[in-house]
């Protein structure tokens, strides 16, 4: 990872409709990084726009409630050429995800774009996403995994 995506400040978390993996993420995260008094800016996003506004599934709320990780006052919105601008880092949840990211990169921004699990120890590369398939135990695991490996990197740096 490069110099500027580990000393990221505020990270944005992007997955499709933003009801299950990136608030879990931005959950997550916030939650880590509270607890070790870092001030981050996290937010999450989806690259469609079907749920804005509405709060996370009531089953990925569950799963998170179950971890200790409170998501009730997060909502769905699109993610914008605008993010560019107000975040350093930007981490997707899946290839295609991160493709529909850099279709709305504006000419000249450098904010790099990557999968989350590039940070995160094994070998998968995407997260799945839980909203038909289920397994939102499984991704929050995955997640929270991922969320401390980029702390992790964050402290690196």
């Amino acid at each position: 990872m490069s110099e500027s995506a580990t000393g990221a400040q505020r990270v944005l978390f992007v997955c499709l409709g933003n009801i299950c993996r990136s608030p879990t993420a931005h959950g997550i995260l916030r939650e880590v990084t509270r607890a070790e008094g870092r001030a981050l800016r996290i937010d999450s996003a989806g690259t469609g726009n079907w749920h804005e506004g509405a709060a996370p599934d009531p089953r990925t709320r569950a799963a998170a409630h179950a971890r200790g990780v409170d998501l009730s006052d997060l909502r769905a919105r699109q993610i914008t050429a605008a993010d560019f601008a107000r975040f350093d880092l930007i981490l997707a949840m899946d290839e295609s995800n991160r493709r529909d990211i850099e279709r709305l990169r504006p000419a000249g921004a450098e904010t790099p774009v990557h999968l989350l699990l590039d940070y995160a120890p094994g070998s998968e590369r995407e997260v799945p996403d839980p909203y038909l398939g289920g397994g939102f135990t499984e991704v929050f695991t995955l997640l929270e995994t991922a969320c401390r490996a980029l702390v992790d990197a964050m402290d690196r740096r």
